[in-house]
């Protein structure tokens, strides 16, 4: 049986009407169980919008943490070949360089010491190399025996791989075993880029002596960054290659990167987690290597009936829908929510029968309140 319902209400509540004075009027609706009927006052007054609800595609989503990463080949950490004395440094942090620049100039005493070397050895091999020619020579006459002119090749051989060796570290060090040749012996050494890119970390100062171990530059290739998030064991399965993620900084959640799976890590981590790196769609310079991210992940995607998320409400632990059952009458309509994404929410199980109905999209909250909050 029917409830008639008085409500007395100010301007500023939704089933009123304004006026200048903002005095108190009397409005009414009607209350059956779960279906409430409204004035039309009160109808245009909650803003109450109906549709027939769409069928689309909606996937439900998982987050995952991650951060800006580059692959080996992008990185470099730049050493002194040879140690000693830094004479020169260049650049700051965040100075772009082209591969072969010098960014630091070492000087190592005995780096003289093993040019020397290196002349005495080709000296060396030039007079064991005209010996060797020699007893060749007499040995064909046989005025030289077969034990002297092996002698002679063994140590020609062990003159010429010495020297090679020693050409091999002057290289290493930067240093042209060519113009060491032509007389111009140099102490120092320069410390060049491996590759181009940007430097990230700068670990030295004039005046320092380094070793070959220490890293004295960073450079960082940004060109190449991509994206590396972690995923736990629960959602692992829900990964694939290919698929699409987008990802978003803290600092500003409504601008996305696209991004697409391309590598899934094959070991667990201490937690659980696996290591999956993505290719960003659009490479942007401001996301440098470290930048902390967080990405959206489309999984599980269905066709079926969705409603806005406000058209729904929850009551008891259970969420409903408010059907239209005639013009300014709705019904309170029981329903089982599925995926959510871009503001909208999947009905499960929806009956093909109610198809063709009418549903609320706005003012769900307002009827609501209307029929749990009445005041008999």
């Amino acid at each position: 049986m029917k409830k008639l319902i008085t409500i007395i209400s100010t301007a500023a509540l939704i089933f009123s009407c304004s006026t200048k004075e903002e005095t108190e009027v009397k409005q009414t609706f009607a209350v059956t169980g779960d279906q409430i009927t409204l004035t039309n006052l009160q109808h245009k007054n909650a803003g109450i919008e109906t549709k027939i609800l769409d069928n689309r595609n909606i996937a439900s989503k998982i987050m995952l943490p991650g951060q800006i990463s580059v692959p080996p080949e992008a990185m470099s950490g730049v050493s002194s070949a040879s140690g000693g004395i830094v004479k020169i440094a260049r650049f700051m942090p965040g100075n772009y360089v082209s591969k072969g620049q010098t960014l630091a100039v070492v000087e190592n005493p005995q780096l003289a010491k093993l040019q020397q070397d290196y002349l005495q050895a080709k000296s060396s091999l030039g007079y064991a190399r005209k010996d060797y020619e020699r007893q060749k020579y007499l040995n064909q006459y046989q005025a030289s025996s077969n034990k002297v002119t092996q002698r002679a090749m063994s140590e020609e051989q062990n003159q010429s791989a010495a020297l090679r060796g020693i050409a091999s570290q002057l290289q290493s060090y930067g240093i042209s075993p060519g113009k060491v040749s032509a007389g111009n012996i140099q102490k120092s050494t320069a410390v060049t880029a491996p590759i181009s890119g940007y430097v990230s970390n700068v670990n030295v100062t004039v005046g320092q002596y380094v070793s070959p171990a220490e890293v004295l530059y960073t450079i960082v290739n940004s060109s190449r960054t991509h994206l590396e998030l972690k995923v736990f064991e629960k959602d692992l399965n829900k990964i694939s290659v290919g698929q699409r993620v987008y990802a978003f900084t803290n600092q500003n959640p409504e601008k996305k990167y696209a991004a697409t799976v391309k590598l899934i890590g094959k070991d667990f981590a201490a937690d659980r987690s696996v290591l999956v790196h993505c290719d960003l769609i659009d490479n942007d310079q401001s996301l440098i290597p470290g930048t902390f991210m967080n990405a959206e992940v489309e999984v599980n995607a269905e066709e079926g009936f969705v409603v806005p998320d406000d058209a729904i409400v929850t009551w008891e632990n259970r969420q409903y829908i408010f059907e239209e059952v005639k013009p300014k009458s709705f019904r309170m309509f029981p329903v089982t929510i599925g995926n959510s994404e871009n503001g909208y929410t999947e009905l499960s199980n929806f009956d093909m029968k109610n198809a063709g109905k009418k549903f609320v999209i706005k003012g769900a909250y307002t009827l609501l309140m209307a029929i749990k909050n009445v005041e008999e």
